[in-house]
């Protein structure tokens, strides 16, 4: 009985409205007037297809045994290496045993579905193991463009398996074509559209449907049969013309989430089931059809089992947290599209030494430190020998990840001189419940949002990108937990 175990979501706490947009670039382009409606989720400057990703299966993962994990698909049309694999990254990230099968999916924006397609064949054929499968994109239109008021950031995350499913796979229907409406050539850093119209009428209004009709043949269902139908379409008119020409009604469709998040691409239409599932009873039916370059049906039937899994932040919490991006120069600042002088300390940048990153890896990407076994004392990074006076115990500790651990700020500090491209940086020292202390930057706050005391959640996110080498580099830092 292959399905969904957990599901987890993550939105970015940054919320640009379109019409911010169109204030500043409906000068150029004053046709996109007519899609400045609602806003779109802005990934911060630090965060990237990887770092949301782990976002979306730390969530997912919450609660569930690491080491079962056989399997990771990593899914995204804008990942940041090209030829280092970035699930590889992922997997560190979330301290996953070694011995594990990993893979990106990728050129696609059904690459997200495709590849739960593949972690759904995966479990069925390992028996007990489990997979996770998670999807993330940080797609960038050109300035003034309808792309930069569509696109949205965001990421979704499943564990796979054969016991304990919320959500039981009961057929899949798929269908490929070079259909070109959107596509970026190798080396580019923007999407490019082909005729609106023309990715209408062709594309969501005949291949998203024929899925669809794919899909109930192959199951043998109605459109009846199906308390809810996800499928990925922006266009507002479209995707209420695709749901009367199907049959369905309007409590059956899904809301696709374009006026709160815009168009997150790869992972969409998982986001929309991810917040499907967050609403289902034991019985329902989910419908799942993804778009690009073709589409991937899936259904899938809600066991009671959903009634049992609790604590997942989802997108109901990820949109309930949110800041207003009010300046577009930040916005761009933020996405490389306009050059700012982060002073001498900016400008600084050695190489990555990649052989010293092979030997930390579990401390820098995992943040896994070690524990004294003698006196369980946690220590970050790893010793060999107890920091503890009474113990100074030598070579008797175990590793102990504390990126999934409770912690509070210690102290703090917002400094204008520290070199960042959204100032004051602000950094301090942080103390975890169970022992164990150290210095991070945070993030996703403003220097009032701290507070001695205040919880904070670990979060993965970039610490540099070395644009002269292609090289992105991954830390921790923390995220104060306000309200």
């Amino acid at each position: 009985m292959a399905g969904i175990i957990s599901y987890g979501a993550y939105i970015p706490r940054y919320r640009m409205s379109r019409m911010t947009v169109f204030m500043n670039m409906g000068w150029f382009n004053p046709v996109t007037m007519g899609v400045a409606q609602g806003e779109k989720a802005v990934a911060n400057w630090d965060e990237d297809s990887i770092t949301m990703a782990y976002s979306a299966a730390q969530d997912c993962i919450k609660g569930f045994e690491r080491e079962k994990v056989q399997t990771l698909y990593m899914a995204s049309t804008t990942l940041p290496y090209s030829e280092r694999q970035n699930a590889g990254i992922l997997a560190t990230a979330l301290d996953l045993k070694p011995a594990i099968r990993t893979a990106d999916f990728t050129d696609s924006l059904k690459s997200g579905t495709t590849a739960l397609l593949a972690g759904l064949e995966n479990v069925m054929a390992n028996g007990n193991g489990t997979a996770m499968v998670a999807a993330s994109d940080v797609r960038q239109g050109n300035m003034g463009s309808v792309q930069e008021m569509y696109f949205g950031d965001g990421g979704a995350a499943f564990l796979l398996g054969n016991k304990d499913v919320i959500a039981e796979l009961k057929g899949s229907f798929s269908v490929s074509y070079d259909f070109v409406d959107h596509f970026r050539g190798e080396g580019r850093g923007f999407d490019r559209m082909w005729e609106e119209r023309w990715i209408r009428d062709i594309g969501y209004g005949r291949i998203i449907p024929e899925a669809m009709k794919g899909l109930l043949a192959q199951t043998g269902m109605k459109p009846d049969d199906f308390a809810k139908v996800v499928y990925a379409c922006p266009i507002s008119r479209e995707h209420a013309g695709i749901a009367k020409r199907a049959g369905l009604k309007p409590e059956q469709v899904q809301p696709n989430l374009f006026e709160q998040v815009g168009d997150t691409g790869t992972p969409h239409s998982l986001i929309m089931f991810a917040a499907a599932l967050e609403e289902a009873k034991p019985g329902d039916k989910i419908a799942v059809v993804s778009y690009g370059s073709g589409a991937d049906a899936l259904c899938f039937e809600v066991t009671k089992n959903i009634e049992k899994l609790k604590d997942r932040k989802g997108v109901k919490a990820n949109l309930e947290r949110r800041a207003d991006l009010t300046a577009y120069t930040r916005y761009c600042v933020f996405r490389d599209l306009l050059p700012v002088d982060v002073g001498l300390r900016g400008e600084i940048q050695p190489p990555t030494a990649f052989s010293t990153l092979w030997r930390k890896r579990q401390g820098v990407l995992g943040l896994v430190g070690s524990k004294c076994k003698k006196c369980g004392t946690p220590m970050y990074p790893a010793q060999n020998i107890c920091v503890n006076p009474d113990c100074l115990a030598v070579d008797q500790m175990e590793p102990y990840r504390f990126s999934d651990k409770k912690a509070t700020i210690f102290s703090f500090t917002g400094d204008m001189l520290a070199a960042s491209v959204d100032p004051p940086a602000v950094y301090g020292i942080i103390d975890f419940e169970g022992g164990g202390r150290m210095v991070l930057d945070f993030t996703d706050c403003t220097v009032e949002d701290a507070k001695v005391g205040l919880p904070v959640e670990l979060s993965f996110r970039r610490k540099y990108n070395d644009q002269i080498r292609g090289i992105s580099g991954y830390f921790w830092k923390a995220i104060p937990v306000t309200g």
